[in-house]
């Protein structure tokens, strides 16, 4: 773990090198993102989604930094994930809460700005006291004004349609996590049919959505308000990186009987490597070290998992009891990465600057760092796909 001084002018190097690299790191990721032809921007509204989120955790990060000149320290999982520990998530979303409070009871920008440049005059020291808290007003400020990364981030409603094979209406949602356990940052995106009869009333005329819905997308929670709350209750409870996603589907089309999720997707964007501060990957790690310029000597990872449904067991009615209609989701059983993820399927990427590349090319270890990754190499302006 790293850990930081509380001074400014101690800060170990390792810590502003690490801030240095996943900076660039998201923001090659949002590169990637932004580009016509990459398999995300046009892959449905994934692309759309992770957007958000990789801009609250840009917002999560520029706090970070702010707050570890004030706080007593700053820890970092280095052995598995490559991001902060939760307790540091957790700090973020308890100040979030009180950061207008905090903010009124400070002095503005400005007068502590003077107040710096007067110290330095009058007593000619370093201001560390006014220093640390102008480094806690720009925390709070970053706080209140982005939205962070929270431990949990409650489900939106981002699209409602109809499925033509089941005559159902069905809802994309989304929804975020950073797991405790694995340090991790996690984004959910779901397709949910609704069987309720209250919201087939509401939202289709026949077979189709009725004409001239005014819905202004995103909603927040499910669309359907009866079950809403329930809904981001079960999110909460099960978005947890220990479960897989047949487990969590399976569990969301036995708790609701008039929800049937069809599709789920989870993101885990991580782990992330950054040479002089993290040690997971000691192969990719040692070579990123010889990497000239400290920026470039990272390299960042996602999953996406899949899993969807390929038939569901209709509901039966009787006399001693009913079962509810339920999902079977397919299970590549071909591939015992896809069992043991309980998905149907999973992609692995990987996102590195061309220097690094470079140098686990001429490593003679591009095999043993890549395999099983589609590779996308950051070259100044743009992003090369799938070496």
């Amino acid at each position: 773990m790293v850990t930081t001084e509380n001074q400014q002018k101690n800060r170990p190097a390792t810590v502003g090198r690490y801030f240095r690299a996943i900076d660039a790191a998201l923001d090659g990721l949002e590169t990637y993102l932004r580009e016509d032809d990459s398999p995300l921007y046009n892959h449905e509204l994934i692309g759309s989604v992770l957007a958000g989120y990789i801009d609250r955790l840009n917002h999560s990060f520029r706090a970070w930094e702010n707050r570890i000149s004030f706080a007593d320290r700053f820890r970092i999982n280095q052995a598995e994930s490559g991001y902060p520990l939760y307790r540091n998530v957790l700090d973020l979303d308890n100040d979030a809460k009180t950061a207008s409070k905090q903010l009124a009871e400070m002095p503005p920008a400005d007068t502590l700005r003077q107040d710096m440049v007067d110290y330095i005059l009058l007593k000619k020291k370093f201001p560390g006291a006014l220093q640390k808290a102008m480094a806690k007003r720009l925390y709070l400020e970053e706080v209140l004004e982005g939205d962070v990364f929270q431990p949990f981030i409650l489900p939106k409603t981002i699209k409602v349609s109809v499925n033509s094979k089941t005559g159902r209406p069905f809802y994309v949602v989304h929804w975020g996590s950073f797991d405790g356990s694995a340090n991790l940052p996690m984004v959910y995106i779901a397709v949910i049919e609704d069987s309720s009869k209250d919201m087939q009333k509401l939202l289709m005329s026949g077979d189709r959505l009725k004409k001239g819905l005014d819905i202004p997308f995103p909603i927040e929670g499910l669309l359907n308000p009866e079950l809403a709350h329930q809904f981001d209750d079960f999110c909460e409870k099960n978005s947890a990186y220990g479960l897989t996603l047949a487990t969590i589907a399976d569990n969301m089309d036995r708790d609701f009987e008039f929800l049937h999720p069809v599709q789920l997707r989870r993101i885990v964007m991580g782990p992330f490597y950054s040479a002089g501060v993290t040690s997971h990957g000691r192969i990719v790690e040692n070579i990123l070290e010889q990497v000239s310029q400290e920026d470039n000597a990272w390299m960042l990872t996602w999953t996406v998992q899949e899993l969807f449904s390929v038939s569901e067991s209709p509901a039966k009615w009787g006399l001693w009891g009913s079962t509810p209609a339920k999902q079977t989701y397919h299970i590549d059983t071909n591939d015992l990465e896809a069992v043991q993820q309980g998905v149907s399927a999973y992609q692995r990427h990987a996102l590195i600057p061309h220097e690094a590349y470079q140098a686990i090319y001429a490593s003679g270890k591009t095999d043993a760092v890549f395999t099983g990754y589609s590779t996308h190499v950051i070259s100044g302006s743009q992003v090369l796909r799938d070496f």
